[in-house]
């Protein structure tokens, strides 16, 4: 993109996609279940029927993509998750991860609920290694090169998913809903990234705002069922 889009997109209202991933002290979800757990909720925003046509959260979602797309995750546990699950939104479950995802809300706009949550230092770990990929699910590459907290990490997942689902064929987008959206979240081989960055498959640029300087972030890799069409780029 142009330095001139980048220039309107920052002129426009900015909006935040809000994500709540549950953390009860005793019992934290593994890393990569809330990765991907983020990924398809933000997924299951942009599909609902909410969000679409006439529905009660497209002009805001609308407004939010007009700009630049943020999405911001808090963590929460007890009463302040539940207080979080009165609110407007979709709770998506992973093996063991819970993440809400809320329609977009003004920069400054945060419902008092969500407001309060811890929003930095939300880290999280893989007991075990994540295996393979499972068979026909998509995959979101994470630059080996990056340290992020889970919660940086799980916007980036979260982007990824977003410009995969923009990328699809109409044909592929319907099957790959109606299955759930399988994906797998994983880091990148050494070797593998910079190949993975130069293939044409949808990237994710951050800009720079927190925790990272502005660069790659993730790419989006289809699988043989569900397949980009086109390069997208993310800032």
């Amino acid at each position: 993109m142009s330095s001139d889009d980048t220039d309107l997109r920052d002129e426009k209202p900015q909006f935040v996609l809000p994500l709540v991933v549950r953390i009860e002290r005793d019992a934290p979800p593994s890393r990569t279940d809330a990765l991907e757990t983020a990924a398809r909720a933000v997924l299951e925003i942009l599909t609902d029927e909410r969000s679409l046509g006439d529905g009660e959260w497209a002009r805001a979602v609308a407004d939010w993509e007009d700009a630049r797309i943020r999405k911001v995750v808090r963590r929460a546990r007890g009463a302040e998750w539940r207080r979080a699950g009165t609110l407007p939104g979709i709770t998506v479950t992973g093996k063991e991860a819970e993440v809400r995802v809320f329609p977009p809300v003004p920069l400054d706009g945060w419902p008092k609920d969500l407001a309060r949550l811890q929003v930095s230092g939300t880290h999280l770990d893989d007991p075990a290694e994540p295996g393979p990929v499972p068979d026909g699910a998509v995959t979101l590459w994470f630059n080996p090169e990056l340290d992020m907290t889970a919660g940086k990490s799980m916007a980036q997942a979260g982007h990824g998913a977003q410009l995969l689902w923009w990328a699809m064929p109409d044909a592929d987008r319907v099957a790959w809903r109606a299955e759930g959206f399988p994906l797998a979240v994983r880091t990148a081989p050494a070797d593998r990234w910079a190949a993975l960055v130069a293939s044409g498959l949808p990237v994710v640029r951050d800009a720079g705002f927190t925790e990272i300087a502005p660069g790659e972030t993730v790419v989006s890799e289809g699988s043989a069922r569900f397949a980009p069409r086109l390069r997208l780029d993310l800032p």
